[in-house]
């Protein structure tokens, strides 16, 4: 089994100390969220093994939910790159940093230079290079601190959400990923101001030993528990309390009242809420506080964090149990997880072509799923028996080590000037 190398960071022998053993489970827990965004950006017509109803039904389940454990993985990898259970200090925190930042300054390069394309696929990476900017304070904090800091975020970020874009800040329309500051921390697709939950919880999931039988115990029941509040919380509040009935008056019928037309049409504007309420990518209207009741994907209310997060981690633990006892079975996903970054930017790139050569039908039609998904096994599986990591995660690893060897050199000279001054 290969050495965790932080976590495909591109790291170079310093003061830290000696590399673990990889975690295999959370490759292919990576791999699992790239396939979601596969599922969700090619569309329910690439499906070629399910009936179009069971084929919503995946949709539906990897939309918003595949995004959220993505981004929740990103902050296990930040804190197994800083030191797991101990985070790291002193000189190798400092170069830890330096390689996120150069890592971050690349993923966003690479979101910016995909987005260029016009795929119509909201792009994740430069936010994603962006979470990465806004978890360097954290780098040092401990578990406790971390999912304290996670809850924080998840009951007060939605509210403060609502309240900005509601008085100062009102979404736009969007020409491409991300285009603005405001975008990325409010109106965009992944907006930071609920999305580093995400993020933050699995920093804080990275610090504890997860080769633990207890640990991963408790990451289960944790997330059976927390996916259950986000699903019942919500549903008591919109269905026995009435929350839909008020979200169709105020977003369908534009204040009027249910009682005031007749059965049929009430029943329509019903069924037009929710549909409206899964058809939210990013975060809710401001009609109504109603809105921070829901918790289908991409709304960011505390109730869709609350399940995503819950979400995550039981994938996780059963990812981690898979990859440990069914190693040979589990290899073409561990090693899909290994080079996210090139498989995510790779479909990107042959999304393209699609959409070059089929511009009325970018999805192109079925088992084009099944292909993206067969085709990346195949590549990656070459590619780690015969390379090792992916090729966009091997420029990424000498970028870091460059950028921390200018920063180290740098810093020598100074303090040899200092020294002879």
């Amino acid at each position: 089994m290969a050495q965790n190398q932080s976590e495909d960071t591109g790291a170079v022998p310093d003061a830290r100390p000696p590399a673990k053993r990889r975690i295999d489970g959370i490759d292919a827990a990576r791999a699992l969220a790239v396939f979601g965004m596969f599922a969700v950006h090619l569309g329910v017509v690439s499906f070629g093994l399910l009936p179009e109803e069971q084929g919503w039904e995946l949709h539906s389940l990897v939309r918003g939910n595949s995004s959220a454990l993505f981004a929740f993985l990103a902050g296990v990898s930040l804190a197994l790159m800083t030191g797991r259970t101990r985070p790291v200090e002193g000189d190798s925190l400092r170069r830890a940093g330096v390689r996120i930042l150069a890592r971050a300054l690349l993923i966003g390069l690479l979101g910016f230079v995909l987005d260029a394309f016009a795929v119509p696929v909201a792009i994740i990476l430069t936010y994603y290079a962006g979470f990465f900017v806004l978890a360097l304070p954290l780098l040092r904090a401990r578990a406790a601190l971390l999912w304290t800091a996670a809850g924080i975020l998840t009951l007060l970020g939605p509210v403060v959400s609502f309240l900005l874009r509601q008085d100062l800040f009102p979404g736009g329309l969007r020409t491409a990923a991300l285009t603005s500051f405001t975008e990325f921390f409010l109106t965009g697709y992944y907006p930071a101001i609920t999305f580093m939950a995400f993020v933050i919880a699995g920093m804080a999931v990275g610090r504890t030993d997860l080769t633990a039988t207890a640990v991963r115990i408790r990451m289960a029941v944790a997330g059976v528990l927390m996916a259950a509040t986000g699903y019942l919380g919500s549903w008591v509040l919109l269905n026995p309390l009435g929350g839909w009935d008020r979200l169709t008056e105020a977003h369908i019928l534009n204040g009027g009242s249910l009682s005031s037309v007749d059965p049929g049409t009430a029943e329509e504007a019903r069924y037009a809420a929710t549909d409206a309420a899964h058809s939210i990518s990013g975060q809710v209207p401001t009609d109504s506080w109603w809105w921070l009741a829901v918790n289908t994907p991409h709304t960011g209310t505390t109730f869709e964090i609350f399940e995503a997060v819950g979400q995550a981690l039981v994938v996780l633990v059963v990812c981690m149990l898979l990859a440990e006892r069914l190693p040979r079975l589990m290899y073409p996903l561990t090693s899909v997880g290994r080079m996210p970054l090139t498989v995510y930017s790779g479909h990107i790139l042959v999304l393209a072509v699609i959409v070059a050569l089929h511009p009325q039908n970018a999805a192109g039609g079925p088992w084009y799923l099944e292909m993206f998904i067969l085709g990346s096994f195949v590549f990656a599986c070459l590619w780690r028996w015969a390379v090792g990591r992916g090729p966009f995660e091997l420029l990424l690893g000498n970028f870091a080590d460059g950028a921390v060897n200018v920063v180290e050199s740098a810093r020598a000279d100074r303090e040899r000037n200092r020294g002879t001054g």
